[in-house]
């Protein structure tokens, strides 16, 4: 367990965080956080139960008049505090996040903790900047004015696979809108939502604003999408959860937003640059371990390039590193669990049925054997219909096949049911540009895989959900359209009450 940092020590208030303050569950549950690197407990704390989330839900709508009142600079100049808080907390992130989730600590400092920061300037800068729009009627007569407007109480649920960042997705444009949040982190990695959560208290952010509930889905989860005072629900997480979300949350008629499952596309047609194809397919799919929607999957390639293709990723895969995450010259670290190593496992020995396994299927030995790890896996020979193609897996394992016409790799790109990401490769712009138009996905990097802006959307078409993270386009997913009507000319009768009143108007 790395002693730099010490959840029990920090956490022994409890890992709710409600009103302001941190406090215990009481659900009469506990959970282990467990640090999947070496399978030891780093913090055993109370569950969140339904009662918690009313509690919660209590306080976010107590502060939201407030919140909601507050103008778009006091609002910006809070968010501004917030950014320089998670700055100064940037060293403290990077270590929860990677004890709690196995990142290698090189993946927390450089990406996940700076992208956060980033995500808190951005939204305190779009604080200031919610449009409406005003338009003349009835021969100047009238004016019509469209606001935009807080919604209220935000519920949002994070997955376990990047729990800071997804906290700063869900947590940003909801409060720079004027919402107050409930938060319910995965009940197996609390410990960056909690950080995150004091950081934005310190910076001056209203008590009750943003409150957390680390509890099971199946009541607290459950619990906050049907609650009748919690006017939207985020959700990010599986397909199969995000259906149970959507049946839940049309009790309440509420607003929804689904971030789900992806199998993301990597299609590299023959004029490709192959060596920056391959380090792209070996980076793309094993970001995280490959615990990322967006992660490659998923390679089609077309045949002129296919074998020297699968040589090169399985010659790269051997030159990665499996390690400590507190060892800055680590590249992979472990799945979040033994029980994700072994359902990611499982897929695999499946696989052998049907399909090559080229390199990896199988956890490493030795010292590394206590942990969650899996070695980086290419599998080829599988049908487009095969389950290694269709499912979303989760881990380290990457699937190649390949295809003869350009027509051929768009439709296979596009035979999944999910739609979150997709990346193309090619020197030909016209090749590349037909493909930015034909998979059916929210991104289509061009020649990249993975990156992702601030400034950007991200989110997804068909079996991956809808709505979108970060950007302005998140910005107004938190809000509601209200148009609002004025006479300009002061005279109460018009001739429009005329013609339905007659003389009596």
């Amino acid at each position: 367990m790395d002693q730099r940092f010490d959840a029990t020590e920090r956490f022994a208030e409890g890992a709710q965080f409600i009103a302001g303050s941190l406090r215990s569950g009481t659900s009469g549950r506990t959970q282990d956080v467990i640090d999947p690197a070496t399978g030891e407990t780093v913090l055993r704390y109370e569950l969140a139960g339904t009662a918690d989330v009313d509690t919660a839900v209590a306080a976010a709508a107590r502060a939201f008049p407030g919140w909601a009142r507050a103008t778009p600079g006091e609002r910006s100049d809070t968010l501004h505090r917030f950014a320089a808080a998670l700055a100064e907390d940037a060293a403290e992130l990077a270590a929860a996040e990677s004890l709690n989730c196995g990142k290698p600590i090189k993946l927390s400092t450089e990406f996940d903790v700076p992208g956060t920061i980033d995500n808190a300037a951005f939204f305190a800068g779009a604080a200031r900047h919610l449009e409406g729009k005003a338009a003349g009627e009835y021969s100047g007569d009238h004016t019509s004015v469209i606001r935009r407007e807080p919604i209220g109480v935000v519920g949002s649920i994070a997955p376990w696979n990047y729990p800071l960042q997804m906290a700063a997705w869900k947590v940003l444009p909801a409060i720079a809108a004027g919402n107050t949040i409930v938060l319910k982190p995965a009940e197996i990695t609390p410990l960056t939502s909690l950080l995150f959560a004091r950081a934005a208290q310190r910076a001056g952010l209203p008590e009750g604003v943003l409150n957390i509930v680390s509890g099971a889905g199946r009541d607290a989860g459950e619990r906050l999408v049907g609650h009748p005072d919690v006017a939207m629900t985020s959700f990010t997480g599986s397909t199969a959860v995000g259906k149970r979300v959507a049946e839940l949350a049309t009790g309440t008629v509420k607003r929804i937003h689904l971030e789900l499952g992806g199998k993301a596309p990597f299609v590299v047609f023959d004029d490709a640059d192959l060596e920056a194809a391959v380090h792209g397919a070996v980076a793309g799919a094993l970001i995280n371990t490959g615990q990322d929607c967006t992660a490659a999957t998923r390679a089609y390639v077309q045949r002129p390039l296919y074998d020297a293709f699968v040589s090169g990723v399985a010659d790269l895969m051997a030159t990665v590193r499996l390690g400590d995450p507190f060892d800055p010259s680590t590249d992979l670290g472990p799945l979040i669990s033994h029980a994700q190593r072994d359902r990611v496992a499982a897929f695999v020995e499946r696989a052998r049925g049907y399909a090559t396994v080229v390199t990896g299927g199988a956890a490493p030995q030795g010292q590394l054997s206590k942990g969650a790890y899996y070695l980086p896996t290419l599998i080829t020979g599988a049908a487009q219909d095969s389950e290694v193609v269709q499912s979303e897996i989760f881990g380290p394992v990457l699937v190649v096949l390949p295809f003869d016409s350009d027509d051929e790799g768009l439709a296979l790109a596009n035979d999944t049911p999910y739609g979150l990401a997709a990346s193309a490769w090619s020197r030909d712009v016209y090749r590349t540009g037909r493909a930015t138009r034909e998979i059916n996905a929210g991104c289509v990097w061009v020649n990249d895989h993975i990156p992702i802006l601030s400034e950007m959307p991200h989110g997804g078409a068909k079996a991956s959900g809808f709505g979108k993270d970060m950007s302005a386009y998140s910005f107004e997913e938190y809000t509601q359209v209200k148009h609002v009507m004025y006479d300009n000319t002061g005279v109460a009768r018009k001739d429009w009450h005329r013609t339905i009143f007659g003389d009596r108007a």
